[in-house]
């Protein structure tokens, strides 16, 4: 197991199959903070077999004296214009009870090293425009949004009838 021992009280760690209910119970609270409970289609299956068999997506879990308190979870993309592959934060998230101790801006702060020791020329997330502390927290760190794009996405019927379509 890859672990960072940041100071006494916070360890940082990537996840293994064991953590897979752990990862599914941080996906559950971050909806739920979001507001968006009701299309976790998640679950411990998939999870495992898309982040540890197919290793599609890494996920770093942080410890606050021994408990769990927050995740983040990244996957590689690929940047034609830097011509080199980049990381993109699928989700960051810490539970409420440990927020105010600076572990969001240490898992930003790993992954964005991650990112540089791997080569890559970019780090991109997505952050919901009415989230205004995490707006706050990224823009404090250096991140700007990318207002001259729209994001776009596809998913169940419109995906499967673009997929068949003739």
């Amino acid at each position: 197991m890859r672990t960072y021992q940041i100071d006494e009280h916070t360890l940082l760690r990537f996840a293994e199959k064991k953590d897979t209910p752990l990862i599914l119970r941080f996906i559950r609270a971050l909806a739920e903070y979001e507001h968006l409970s009701d299309q976790v289609e998640a679950d411990e299956h998939t999870l495992e077999k898309y982040i540890f068999d197919d290793r599609r997506a890494e996920v770093v879990i942080c410890e606050y004296d021994g408990t769990p308190a927050g995740f983040a979870l990244f996957f590689h993309n690929f940047s034609t214009f830097v011509g080199r592959p980049g990381i993109y934060i699928e989700d960051l998230f810490v539970n409420p009870e440990f927020r105010g101790r600076g572990l969001g801006k240490l898992l930003l702060k790993f992954i964005a090293k991650t990112a540089v020791e791997r080569n890559c020329g970019r780090l991109e997330w997505a952050c919901l425009n009415w989230n205004e502390p995490s707006v706050a927290f990224y823009k404090s760190q250096g991140a700007r949004p990318l207002s001259e794009w729209t994001g776009y996405r596809l998913t169940g019927e419109g995906l499967r009838k673009l997929a068949l379509a003739p």
